[in-house]
């Protein structure tokens, strides 16, 4: 092949010609190209030259077809501290597997860049109105989380290429993007695209800026980590042309909430998104980072936005660099990356939103993509008769958690002004934030609190229950903390109809607080506005907030003026901030080294334990035969129904077998945090008290809900946990047999290491989210889908059925599901067979990547 490499012009470096190498093949093909392809195309280039098939996977992209694999290496890896530690975990036991079989453990180590934020841990057990409440908060994670952050503490002394930066500096995606991409790379000499793949679903934050960043499993990135390519082919490539302008008054929070139930509704899972056009181009990347963030809640892989002189200002606002600055412009004018460069871009579908049609709004109770106008409220149900108490108890409805939280909004400075603002109007007309309100304010991002105080606004929001309670992922991802014991027992008492309102991005049923029967997100300060309401029955355009002088006090009255918002983000928000926080941040020791490449195993831990899957049940291989179904669930489950990550409580399998450990209730922790001890982990398999387990009925035929499951051919219903001890004593074989979009949500390893270690081979389901299904893969659990129409409804499912899959496996096959009813007929099914790859079906046929990585490790030593 031809070489590509050329002088990088007004720089010494070099950069691939990928236009060229395009144009090679098909003369003025290069401009039309979407820019992910130009992405993936450069890459191909850059380390695939030698490859003889380099020209058809060149035209495969040209084409827009998806019939060849092959190889993406994206040159960084990003973790949070729950996946990234799990990942390392299993990085840390594969070198004991090694060891034990006579390879030398310290060659097992990272090959890409790997950066592990820790920013999960945190829970809100003080909430905002304490002015102690970091400090408290802090000291309480380093200690629930001592063996976690021993072990964290050794992986960046024992393990080659891996950063790690420690709790209590925020959030994994805002710092990746203030501080770590770079958004144009150099190694060698050669300068190209920032990649990147995170253990976390809201990893595309970064496309905001350009970057292709997409979320994977902890499994997968482990691959990646170790120098495995992430095999793909041409993605479904989708434009987004945005029209319009905003309206006055809206945040980007409004706009992504309208964006979600728009895209879910075009069915764009999977896909990876390229917003362009006037609309685009009049948003901040602040703005864009918020829309980017959410590509999960719509189902899609990337949420790109072309890089443009917003760009440049952003990095400029940032603290990078000018030299960096400059280079990420040269580069992308020069390679086609630039806006101005991509007018002629063809898209296989274009999909068009008018931003000037975006009204305020929130979405719940229970779905990301459920967006209601606040104009609304009323006629969709949700806000009702205000219940004005006068015995001091909760109304119907009681906001009781309302939370400033998470990256999607508080990378944004727009947004978080915005809700100062607004505290401060509130403030001076005396209204008050309600007692049963636990108010929060955790931003992803110690620069927040710098500006904040610049403009005088953080004060205001302390004022109002908003002071700072960590800079990390709290309550969108179920971190709340315990409520004050009278609340709780009054929630119980009453049965009273308790929510949430977070200006996060998930509000599925159970995630956010046991209590809170639902949650809404909203955009920060719409949060502060719920929380002097108290009370999401409140019509929050029309019902006052309260009197003074006599005088009714309405939204409309408090609420910010863009001016007033962009006035203060202009003068407040200032590169030196940036550079204070970050460039200490980032002065990393690397003197020190481990004694040992073998980690020393704390024996009586519940929080890291060496992983089991080179022994055992999981060293076999799987039949594929006589399966009793676990569980029959219907559409939309979530990896949060299928591996919880919120608090522990005292009643659940997890929290008994903590207490039988000796952990104390108050230190029990949350179980994403518990994810390092399969002992602990694998007892939260579908342990969610949301779940619906078609299997298990009421008396009047209705599903029960909880986390129970029926003991087959028993007919015993139990707890799920206690179901699955039963099926691993038998040593019996499981199946589960699921609706549509299977595995939403959070890019959770655990959803699928669970349900492996419970003994499950094989899940039936109408549709798989990506990363879910790329999971079970890596677990070597067989996914399966239904087709013609074919469903557990038309197949009359009950849970008594046993299961076996015939057929030679091989990539997208059509396979045999043969099902034996109680009454001995059997029915032969075509299901589809979702291993999408070559790869896919070599990693399954090899028991999962860490088995796959061992053997090809061990063949080579």
């Amino acid at each position: 092949m031809k070489n590509y490499r050329k002088p990088l012009p007004n720089t010494e470096l070099h950069y691939y010609d990928v236009e060229q190498a395009i144009n090679d093949i098909r003369p003025n093909a290069y401009e039309r190209l979407p820019y992910t392809a130009k992405v993936l195309a450069e890459q191909l280039v850059r380390h695939s030259h030698d490859d003889p098939k380099l020209g058809e996977y060149l035209a495969q992209l040209i084409d827009n077809k998806q019939e060849l694999d092959f190889a993406w290496y994206p040159c960084r890896v990003v973790c949070h501290d729950i996946l990234g530690q799990t990942a390392l975990v299993d990085l840390a036991g594969l070198r004991d597997a090694i060891a034990k079989a006579g390879g030398d453990p310290s060659k097992v180590n990272p090959v890409v860049q790997t950066q592990l934020i820790v920013d999960h841990s945190l829970a809100v057990e003080h909430g905002g109105d304490d002015p102690d409440a970091f400090a408290k908060n802090r000291a309480i994670e380093d200690r629930r989380n001592d063996d976690r952050f021993d072990f964290i503490n050794w992986t960046k002394t024992a393990f080659e290429n891996v950063d790690v930066i420690g709790a209590g500096n925020g959030i994994m995606h805002q710092i990746n993007l203030e501080k770590m991409s770079p958004v144009v790379q150099i190694k060698d000499g050669i300068a190209f695209p920032d990649t990147c793949v995170g253990t976390d679903s809201h990893t595309p934050h970064t496309d905001a800026l350009g970057v292709i960043s997409v979320g994977v499993g902890g499994l997968e990135a482990e691959c990646v980590m170790l120098g495995q390519p992430s095999m793909m082919r041409t993605p479904d490539i989708v434009g987004v042309h945005l029209t319009g302008k905003r309206q006055a008054g809206i945040t980007a929070t409004d706009i992504v909430l309208a964006l979600t139930e728009f895209l879910r509704a075009e069915r764009v899972v999977g896909a990876y998104l390229e917003f362009f056009g006037e609309g685009a181009d009049s948003l901040s990347v602040g703005d864009r980072a918020t829309i980017a963030n959410m590509t999960p809640e719509y189902g899609a892989t990337a949420g790109l936005f072309y890089i443009d002189q917003n760009t440049l200002d952003y990095l400029t606002l940032t603290g990078r660099e000018p030299s960096q600055v400059k280079l990420v412009e040269q580069y992308a004018k020069t390679v086609g990356l630039w806006a101005d460069k991509m007018t002629k871009a063809v898209y296989p579908r274009v999909l068009q939103f008018d931003l000037s049609k975006v009204t305020r709004n929130i979405a719940g109770p229970s779905n990301p993509h459920a967006r209601v106008a606040t104009a609304d409220l009323k006629a969709k149900g949700i806000a009702g008769v205000v219940e004005n108490r006068t015995d001091g108890l909760m109304p119907d409805g009681a906001v009781i958690i309302a939370a400033i939280t998470s990256c999607t909004n508080t990378s944004n400075p727009r947004n978080t002004v915005a809700a100062g603002l607004l505290a401060k109007k509130a403030n001076e007309l005396g209204l008050v934030r309600k007692p049963w309100v636990k108010s929060s304010f955790a931003p992803g991002s110690k620069v927040a609190r710098l500006y904040l105080i610049e403009a005088g606004l953080l004060s205001e929001l302390e004022k109002l229950g908003f002071g700072i309670v960590a800079y990390a992922c709290t309550t969108c991802n179920g971190m709340s903390g315990a409520l004050r014991p009278e609340i709780e027992q009054e929630i119980i008492d009453r049965d009273l109809y308790a929510t949430a309102v977070l200006s996060g991005n998930r509000n599925f049923d159970g995630r956010i607080h046991p209590q809170a029967k639902q949650a809404f997100l909203a955009s920060p300060p719409l949060v502060v506005a719920y929380a002097i309401a108290g009370t999401i029955r409140f019509d929050i355009e029309n019902d006052p907030l309260g009197y003074h002088n006599g005088e009714p006090i309405y939204l409309k009255d408090i609420y910010p003026s863009d001016d007033e918002i962009d006035d203060i983000v202009a003068k407040c928000v200032r590169p030196e901030q940036f550079r204070e926080i970050y460039i200490p941040m980032f002065d990393l020791d690397k003197s020190q080294k481990a004694s040992s490449p073998l980690y020393t195993w704390r024996e009586q831990s519940t929080y890291i334990r060496r992983p089991p899957y080179w022994e055992g049940a999981l060293a076999k291989e799987c039949q594929l035969q006589n399966l009793r179904p676990l569980a029959i669930l219907p559409d939309n489950i979530t990896t949060d129904h299928l591996s919880p990550s919120n608090a522990i409580v005292k009643n659940s399998a997890a929290g008994e077998y903590l207490a039988k450990m000796g952990v104390p209730e108050e230190d029990f922790n949350s179980y994403a945090t518990h994810r390092g001890d399969h002992l602990t982990a694998q007892r939260a398999t579908l342990a969610n008290p949301k779940l619906f387990n078609e299997m298990v009925r009421n008396e009047d035929g209705t599903v029960r809900q909880g986390s129970w499951a029926r003991i087959e051919p028993d007919g015993t219903v139990v707890r799920m946990w206690e179901a699955i001890e039963t099926y691993m004593e038998r040593g019996q074989p499981l199946i589960i047999i699921a609706g549509a979009d299977y595995g939403q949500g959070s890019s959770r390893d655990w959803a699928a290491k669970g349900v492996r270690l419970a003994g499950v081979e094989v899940i039936v389901a109408e549709g798989f989210e990506r990363i879910h299904r790329t999971n079970l893969v890596g677990m070597g659990v067989l996914p399966l889908q239904f087709i013609n129409g074919q469903n557990r409804h038309t197949l009359k499912l009950d849970g008594t059925e046993i299961y076996s899959v015939k057929g030679e496996i091989s990539a997208r096959c059509e396979l045999e599901l043969v099902i034996e009813r109680k009454n001995g007929d059997v029915e032969i099914m075509p299901v589809l067979c979702r291993l999408d790859s070559d790869s896919d079906v070599k990693t399954y046929k090899a028991g999962g990547v860490l088995r796959e990585f061992a053997g090809r490790f061990l063949d080579k030593k």
